[in-house]
């Protein structure tokens, strides 16, 4: 069962990581990209390879237990990164909401962008994905799936 405090806890990592535009902290592995969030005795960390296609993890840890975690795949869809795309991504993805805290919100819009997401389950199992879309064109996709780690 995850703390009473998770929940808070969880929307502040995100925040305050990758969305926020936060620059990555020392890598754990080659090549790898890491934004780590503390709020002890909670710990985030966000670990992720790739850039124009990339694979991750979200993990948090309670008094140094795995209490949970989240996989992500993501790619580009295009052959080309359009301009104001990872600006448009950090703004979705800081409107995370409290009854869906994966990712972004179920729609986002800005621009010439617009970001949906979709996901079943609950923070003890999950799965979903996003994508966005450049004048009604998918241009990127992400799958995720996780959930509540019990040692």
């Amino acid at each position: 069962m995850l703390p009473d405090n998770f929940l808070t806890f969880l929307l502040k990592a995100k925040k305050n990581t990758y969305a926020s535009g936060k620059p990555a902290d020392s890598s754990s592995r080659p090549a790898s990209h890491d934004l780590t969030y503390v709020d002890e005795p909670f710990l985030y960390i966000d670990s992720y390879l790739g850039g124009y296609a990339f694979v991750g993890e979200e993990a948090v840890w309670y008094s140094g237990i795995p209490i949970w975690g989240m996989n992500y795949y993501g790619k580009m869809l295009n052959h080309e990164i359009p301009d104001g795309f990872s600006d448009f991504l950090k703004s979705a993805l800081l409107q995370v909401p409290r009854d869906l805290p994966f990712r972004g919100p179920v729609e986002y819009a800005e621009g010439v962008f617009l970001y949906q997401c979709k996901s079943s389950g609950d923070l003890s199992r999950f799965k979903g994905e996003e994508s966005i879309l450049l004048y009604g064109n998918p241009i990127y996709r992400l799958d995720f799936h996780g959930g509540e780690i019990v040692q």
